[in-house]
């Protein structure tokens, strides 16, 4: 048993499965930890008595009777069931973070949008106040679509926890750093990793440096999984070790506590005598994951053209329609250009995915100016975008010759759904009025005679 830094008495150990750092390597791994020798029980899932006192108890992230490939579900060994809470839910209002359908008629999404950084402001905001919606896709009610939101946190959560029923939360940070203490491990996380926060479980989130932001996408639909290789095979892109999952860790603090539950796109809260991070052991598929993006492999032409930005996925989302996802996470970071006689940006085109992307450090090669680290932009499904007339004329008219794309790193939650502005979006102010402009010195170059221009 190891004390590891960790906050308000929480306890964690090293695992069966042979962790790093406090972390087991894989995706969607069955993964069996303990904090405490002897609390995970061996052969069976229910013995009539756990050791320690323990109460066993299952989280099921797909239907009992998913497929076998794709059902998960881990068991919990408990100090106290996480039924067990003091007073009736109560409902609570969290005006920023929006929920689908939440489309506001008088507020336009057809469009190119574009914002500069949501500036953190200086006042006391946890993770649920700090949330800020900035588009809706689909409806949370059927479990379809997503939110995309950015949050500013600047203070850490103190005896107060929170889960969401409606969809499992992909967080990517820009900025500061911060602590998810969850019922199944502690997640410390900073700028070029992201996280997967699956739906049900209970978590506190703590600023370990700060002012802290990032961005969020929260996933109503199917799990986000590792996209198919096809022809790319075996090897690239995101590879399933570099994912990390948390070893066992728990508090055993009986202290008057609040969890917060997101349900249909409302908050209820509740009040309990006890931290509910008291899982001694468990094992299973469903947990929390982390991923460093600099482990991300991309790859890429090697002789002309370009290649769909599709071959830059990290993770995928699945839909009811095969290849059109409800979710995709793309990510452009560092790599090398080489493509001969060949436009090297992202080409012009209009797209049946709904694009929202946001820049985590550095220069996007379609948008030089602008576009700005913890900015972001929508290019909505079938609406036209491409590199404004300085990347154009750029590429066009550069030696070809192999470049170093560096210090770059941005990404895009891509959805089938047409995404929606929240009022947030429209009128925070952030909003970049000019942003079409960026195309309207685009030159007519035809003059009806052959040869290049």
């Amino acid at each position: 048993m190891t004390h590891l830094d960790l906050p308000q008495g929480m306890i964690r150990a090293l695992s069966m499965a042979g962790p790093h750092e406090g972390y087991m390597p894989g995706f969607g791994n069955d993964f069996e930890t303990e904090a405490l020798p002897g609390a995970l029980p061996q052969g069976m899932n229910s013995p009539q008595k756990c050791n320690y006192g323990l109460y066993g108890e299952q989280l099921s992230g797909t239907a009992f009777t998913a497929p076998s490939h794709q059902n998960e579900r881990t068991w919990c060994y408990r100090i106290r069931p996480s039924v067990r809470h003091t007073h009736r839910f109560e409902k609570i209002e969290v005006p920023h973070w929006r929920s689908a359908p939440c489309i506001d008629p008088d507020i336009v999404s057809l469009g190119q949008y574009r914002w500069d950084p949501i500036p953190v402001p200086d006042v006391p905001l946890d993770w649920i106040s700090g949330m800020r919606t900035m588009t809706t896709a689909g409806d949370v009610n059927i479990q379809t679509g997503m939110a995309s939101h950015v949050y500013l946190v600047t203070k850490s959560m103190r005896d107060a926890y929170f889960y969401s029923a409606d969809g499992e939360l992909l967080v990517v940070p820009q900025e500061g750093r911060l602590r998810f203490c969850t019922e199944l491990g502690v997640i410390d996380l900073e700028p070029k990793e992201i996280a997967l926060i699956p739906r049900g479980l209970v978590y506190r989130v703590e600023v370990l440096e700060g002012p802290a932001r990032g961005f969020v996408c929260e996933n109503y639909g199917q799990k986000f999984a590792l996209p198919g290789r096809g022809p790319i095979g075996a090897n690239c892109m995101a590879n399933r070790r570099d994912f990390k999952t948390p070893v066992a860790a728990f508090e055993d603090r009986e202290t008057p506590s609040t969890v917060t539950v997101k349900w249909c796109g409302q908050f209820h809260r509740s009040r309990i005598g006890h931290s509910p991070l008291d899982v001694v052991a468990w094992h299973g598929n469903y947990a929390p994951v982390k991923y460093d993006l600099s482990s991300y492999c991309p790859v890429g032409a090697v002789l002309f053209d370009h290649p769909d930005p599709s071959i830059f996925t990290v993770l995928t989302a699945p839909s009811g329609v095969e290849g059109t996802a409800n979710i995709d996470f793309v990510l452009f970071r560092e790599r090398w250009m080489v493509a001969e006689n060949t436009f090297r940006p992202p080409w012009y085109h209009k797209n049946v995915m709904s694009e929202l992307m946001g820049n985590i450090y550095g220069i996007y090669d379609a948008k030089p100016k602008g576009f700005v680290p913890g900015g972001m932009s929508l290019h909505n499904c079938m609406l036209p975008h491409g590199p404004d007339r300085h990347a154009f004329e750029g590429a066009s008219n550069a030696a070809l010759k192999p470049e170093k794309l560096d210090e770059t790193m941005s990404f895009m939650f891509e959805t089938r759904f047409p995404q929606h502005l929240t009022p947030f979006a429209a009128h925070s102010g952030q909003l970049q009025e000019d942003y079409i402009d960026c195309w309207a010195s685009l030159e007519k170059k035809f003059d009806g005679t052959p040869g290049l221009k």
